[in-house]
């Protein structure tokens, strides 16, 4: 019996939502006495599978072909789907990233597996899985149990610890037989933006709305940003508007965060954006209207002008982190 892990990595690099994936991997797999194993994919990847072992990888399987390089989630879903039929795996989770929620489904599928998508939670009660996730806009949690004999779940970034540890992990290549089929879509290009992290990766976000009155003021989140060390995010009027690109917008219909800190500067708090924000550690709001809805979930809330005090802050900032 085995647990299994998808690593997602970009640029040579594994992403810190698999960290996280293959820590609460190994959690799970204690609590059954299973067997944690890591899965890694791509093409020219097998030197990645090292990193693994600290984090709670007991095994790591490579799925290593130039074929890959493409980054086909037709390829990937397949790849899977056959390394967890192999390993007998009881559960496979991935990351609830972009890539983790295209290829869950389409694993799923192929497995004849329930599916608990973007989970804050895994727990082991009686030797069954319990998923813990966000429902009606991330207004209430349920507890989910996947009644098929193969479980999948995508785990929500920045909400479970990647805790490193002093183990070691042994590493094994796997071969998987594609088809041409596999590969009538592929990745072409990927455009990523440079000098802040994804929002989806931050630790730390400094998000703008309406309030901000244009896109030339985001440079006034953009100086915060960067004396913080974080991503800049944007509400869906703001991306809409095109005032910043689509890979920043926060909420229900874009990405969902879970930062350690949040800074929400002019935006009202509508339940949409609220929806991809609320389970932040914590929140800051930025907003002139003192009965904007985003104070009502607010750790931290300041009533005025964010011409006025974001400038202000940054000072104070760079004052007491000495920038």
């Amino acid at each position: 019996m085995a647990i299994l892990a998808f690593v997602e990595h970009r640029d040579g690099k594994i992403k810190k939502s698999s960290f996280e994936t293959v820590r609460a991997a190994r959690t799970v797999a204690d609590a059954l006495k299973a067997e944690c194993c890591a899965l890694v994919i791509g093409s020219g990847i097998s030197s990645l599978a090292k990193e693994l072992g600290p984090y709670g990888a007991s095994r790591v399987l490579v799925v290593d072909d130039p074929a890959l390089a493409a980054h086909a989630n037709l390829a990937f879903a397949k790849a899977i789907a056959t390394v967890a039929v192999q390993q007998k795996a009881q559960a496979v989770f991935l990351p609830a990233s972009q890539m983790g929620k295209d290829l869950a489904p389409r694993v799923a599928l192929k497995l004849q597996a329930g599916l608990a998508s973007d989970c804050v939670g895994i727990n082991v009660e009686n030797g069954d899985l319990v998923a813990t996730r966000p429902v009606y806009a991330g207004k209430a949690l349920v507890d989910v149990r996947v009644t098929t004999p193969v479980k999948v779940f995508t785990l929500r970034p920045n909400v479970f610890t990647a805790t490193q540890g002093s183990g070691d992990a042994s590493i094994e290549t796997v071969s998987v037989t594609f088809d041409p089929a596999d590969f009538v879509t592929a990745v072409t290009d990927v455009k990523v933006a440079t000098g802040r992290p994804d929002v989806t990766e931050a630790d730390i976000i400094v998000s703008g709305g309406r309030g901000m009155k244009g896109p030339e003021h985001f440079a006034l989140l953009e100086a915060l940003a960067d004396v913080l060390g974080a991503a800049v995010g944007a509400s869906r009027a703001v991306v809409d508007a095109g005032w910043r690109p689509h890979d920043e917008q926060v909420g229900q219909t874009g990405k969902t965060v879970s930062p350690t800190l949040y800074v929400a500067c002019g935006i009202s708090g509508a339940v949409q954006h609220i929806a991809g924000m609320s389970s932040s550690k914590y929140i800051v709001a930025i907003n002139k209207d003192k009965d904007a809805p985003i104070f009502q979930i607010a750790d931290y809330g300041i009533v005025g002008d964010v011409f006025d005090i974001v400038p202000e802050l940054t000072v104070q900032l760079k004052q007491a982190l000495g920038k």
